[in-house]
């Protein structure tokens, strides 16, 4: 067995992202002068169209940004909020005792993802950064109008969803055209998330939120049904908020705060380093970092909510004295139970880094 901790090396700059096009699309913008900032503005925007089955532009976002001469880095938090009229009434007077996974009411938040890509500009230019907001949207435009090859997970997922999925308001005519999910390397195309990328490069992304593109979009949900309106979308706007840290041996980790799931990240991180594993091959490895991650979700699943709404405060789950006695309550032989379902989670993770 190879060990898993390799670290890929640049001299000059760095972009990672799950899909080859998002990648190369970050790639350019450090290739002609960009900072990791605009680099990841532009590998965001690419993502939400070659990777539509994992994130979008009606989805959210989480920044985490070095910037030099700070000690600890900027986050950015671009997730809104429930709109006004996502109530429990809403769910109970449609029969529901939870929020359903999949169809209108399950679209029930404010998209913060372009806001985070507002708030990412702001902080680029900030720190130097030049690129108009046109150039750091071209590539994604093009993408969505010109087409991309289909990945392997989109066209697995758009089959495997589409006796779910099928029914839902423009989801057939985008993702089953000829009544077929698209096969691997197929080209798929996407001429209205072309224009709306396009009226927010001519625009600007505050458009989103406000002004005759917002008016669309919340015309739009209000006709599929969904309880986020046009007042909900006016009032979101990403916030910069303080990092949760944790200090670890090799240095200090940050994540976001609450409603992300940051907490958890760190947790995993403070009690499995308190394990003691000295090798990343073989049981030990494996065995800890699974058990460090049930103790981690636990608390997740107990205590991560909307920020307005929680008791109790995230940090005080990364103290030593309370990892130390999470720590102590993995068996190093034996595997905790797991009795939780677990849905299938979609989001993407993505990096970059520029030389300074």
């Amino acid at each position: 067995m190879t060990s898993i901790l390799e670290t890929a090396r640049g001299a000059d700059g760095l972009v990672t992202a799950p899909y080859g096009p998002a990648a190369a699309a970050g790639r350019d913008v450090l290739a002609a002068g960009g900072n990791a900032i605009e680099a990841m503005i532009a590998a965001a925007a690419a993502i939400a169209v070659v990777y539509p089955h994992m994130n979008g532009v009606g989805g959210d976002g989480f920044w985490l940004i070095h910037v030099p001469g700070r000690d600890e880095p900027v986050a950015v938090q671009a997730c809104g909020p429930a709109g006004a009229k996502a109530t429990p009434e809403l769910y109970r007077e449609n029969g529901m005792g939870n929020v359903p996974a999949r169809g209108p009411l399950a679209a029930n938040t404010v998209p913060g993802a372009v806001a985070g890509w507002q708030e990412a500009l702001a902080l680029a230019a900030d720190c130097g950064g030049t690129m108009p907001l046109a150039r750091l949207l071209e590539p994604a435009i093009a993408l969505a109008a010109d087409g991309v090859a289909t990945s392997g997970s989109h066209a697995d997922n758009a089959t495997a969803c589409a006796g779910e999925l099928a029914g839902l308001p423009g989801f057939a005519a985008l993702h089953l055209p000829g009544g077929r999910a698209p096969a691997p390397e197929e080209t798929f195309r996407q001429p209205a998330l072309a224009a709306t990328l396009q009226a927010l490069a001519d625009d600007g992304l505050d458009g989103f939120y406000r002004g005759a593109l917002a008016r669309r979009i919340a015309d739009g949900m209000a006709a599929a049904g969904c309880p986020v309106t046009a007042g909900d979308l006016a009032a979101f706007r990403a916030r910069r908020v303080a990092p949760l840290s944790l200090r670890l041996g090799v240095g200090t980790g940050y994540n976001l705060p609450p409603p992300s799931q940051g907490v958890a990240a760190l947790m995993i991180l403070g009690v499995f380093e308190r394990l003691g594993v000295q090798s990343a091959d073989g049981f030990p490895f494996v065995h800890g970092l699974i058990e460090s991650t049930k103790l981690a979700y636990a608390v997740r699943d107990a205590i991560v909510a909307d920020p307005a709404a929680m008791a109790e405060d995230p940090a005080d789950y990364l103290t030593d004295a309370a990892l130390d006695a999470r720590a102590g309550l993995v068996d190093r032989r034996k595997a905790a139970p797991w009795r939780r379902d677990v849905a299938k989670g979609d989001t993407v993770w993505m990096g970059a880094a520029d030389r300074n």
